[in-house]
């Protein structure tokens, strides 16, 4: 036979509205107890170490996100410190070079300083501009021209001697041709004995040569050779070259001597352009046949 069930007098339980006045009531009393009593805190270790492995499931993305950023800023700091170190010893190599220039060039002014003081002609001081890019000439371009009274003819010395002579000017700029340039010839003395005679630029690269000397002519290696003043065009008494060596030909009954000169224009920027009036100055050919006519 079958059992009769049991008869229900509510087909369906509490409404929501009550429910949520329940659940509402129930976390009320929790925060109220968790605020005043210690007596859930063993529940809330115990939640924690549950949810503990889903938190960091659920937190992995971004942490790996945060790890990669923190990564990636990192080698970018240090490529940018390395790269400023590096620019900063750059720099300071610049700065050492530049401060030992400089204390380069101020010892030769004060030394072009004092040689001047000790010339009686005004000068002019003069700084290279440029270098030709001519392996058949010796010259040298100054930032300093007519206009700072500077004129063809004029000798340029630094504080070894006799440089060259000035052969072309425009208002703002010179040219000088070295001792060793074919162009430039330079009365001089042997300043061991007085012998007077002439000095050109050289076959040889880099050296003077004093030609057309009679066999038994009285110079000598390591014999110094200064201006003579002949010609009023270089001041008496400057340092031009040192005699290395003194060839003599039989055959010809001649002699040439060859000098090196003692001015170090590859060395120095700064010179100086003494001005000596070359209106009257003779030729150098005039120089050379008055020295062959005594």
């Amino acid at each position: 036979m079958r059992e009769q069930g049991t008869l229900r007098l509510f087909k369906r339980g509490p409404s929501i509205e009550v429910r949520l006045v329940l659940l509402l009531a129930l976390c009320l009393g929790l925060v109220v107890t968790d605020a005043h009593w210690s007596v859930l805190g063993p529940v809330r270790s115990t939640l924690s170490m549950i949810l503990y492995p889903f938190q960091r499931v659920a937190l992995a993305p971004r942490d790996a996100l945060e790890y990669f950023d923190s990564w990636s800023h990192a080698a970018t700091l240090a490529r940018d410190e390395q790269e400023a170190l590096r620019r900063q010893r750059i720099e300071m190599a610049q700065l050492s070079t530049h401060a030992a220039q400089l204390s380069t060039e101020n010892e030769q002014l004060r030394r072009l300083l004092n040689v001047s003081e000790s010339i009686a002609q005004q000068s002019v001081a003069v700084e290279v501009f440029y270098v030709p890019s001519n392996a058949f000439s010796h010259r040298l371009i100054f930032n300093k021209g007519s206009r700072a009274g500077i004129a063809p003819g004029m000798p340029v010395i630094d504080e070894g001697g006799v440089v060259g002579q000035i052969v072309r000017v425009t208002p703002f700029t010179s040219e000088a041709a070295l001792l060793i340039d074919d162009q430039v010839s330079i009365p001089v003395q042997v300043l061991r004995n007085g012998l007077r005679l002439i000095a050109f630029g050289g076959n040889e690269v880099g050296k003077l040569e004093v030609r057309y000397l009679s066999a038994g002519v009285d110079v000598r290696a390591g014999d110094v050779l200064v201006t003579s003043g002949i010609g009023g065009l270089f001041p008496a008494g400057l340092s031009v070259g040192r005699v290395e060596r003194v060839e003599r030909d039989p055959g010809t009954g001649f002699a040439m001597a060859i000098a090196e000169p003692l001015s170090h224009p590859e060395r120095y920027r700064h010179f100086l352009v003494l001005r000596v009036d070359v209106a009257d100055v003779p030729r150098p050919e005039e120089i050379e046949h008055a020295l062959e006519a005594q």
